[in-house]
């Protein structure tokens, strides 16, 4: 009779929300409601039922701070370990929320704050495949043919199935993560991007297809189309 091995939760998830809604009109999206709770709410349920999650770190503006604690409390979240201020650009932002990381942890995952659809079994998914190369992050592979466009006029068509669209969340080995984190001070670089970050160190980083329905609520349309998917 085989045993049953229980997995030990190695990687810590900052979850990035600190933008400032520009394309939104100015409507904080991640408090916008979204099935039973809202935005962040279905963000930190899906990582809360992750078993390689060790913790949950929330980066936002200030003013957010006490709707989320109150929704993480109405949802049962217990991994919630951290709400932290967000600063100017994406990265900054990471930034803040790697200073609350335990020391325990060997992996780090960002994830979009706006992305509350994202599934656990993908979160297991991209997390396994970190373990094996060091950093993976989900994508999907691109539907329509690329244009790339100098002036209004088409320069090329990039071959449709070596592209793919990037999504959250990226997960990376915390040693290396933290080396990416400080070539990029030291040489005053700004990504919007992780696998960007981590691709300036030469550390290459394994796709993991994912699901198409893991969109990014971006304009006001996106959040009608997450309840559809719902």
């Amino acid at each position: 009779m085989s045993e049953t091995t229980t997995r030990t939760p190695d990687t810590s998830v900052i979850l990035v929300c600190a933008g400032n809604a520009t394309r939104m009109g100015g409507i904080n999206k991640i408090l916008m409601p979204l099935g039973n709770t809202n935005v962040i709410g279905m963000c930190m349920l899906a990582f809360e039922q992750s078993e390689d999650i060790a913790e949950i770190i929330v980066v936002t503006k200030a003013e957010n701070n006490a709707v989320i604690e109150e929704t993480a409390k109405t949802l049962g979240i217990r991994k919630l370990t951290a709400i932290t201020e967000g600063g100017s650009t994406r990265q900054q932002s990471v930034m803040q929320g790697l200073k609350h990381v335990s020391k325990e942890s060997q992996y780090i995952a960002i994830h979009d704050g706006a992305r509350p659809l994202v599934k656990p079994e993908h979160i297991a998914k991209v997390i396994k495949d970190a373990h094996v190369f060091g950093g993976a992050t989900l994508g999907v592979p691109v539907k329509d043919t690329i244009k790339v466009v100098d002036d209004g006029l088409i320069i090329d068509t990039p071959h449709r199935p070596s592209l793919y669209i990037t999504q959250t969340p990226q997960v990376f080995r915390k040693r290396q993560y933290f080396e990416a984190v400080d070539f990029a001070m030291e040489h005053n670089l700004d990504f919007t991007d992780d696998c960007q970050l981590m691709e300036a160190i030469n550390c290459r980083v394994y796709m993991t297809v994912g699901d198409y329905t893991n969109i990014k609520i971006t304009t006001p349309e996106d959040r009608e189309i997450a309840e559809v998917l719902l």
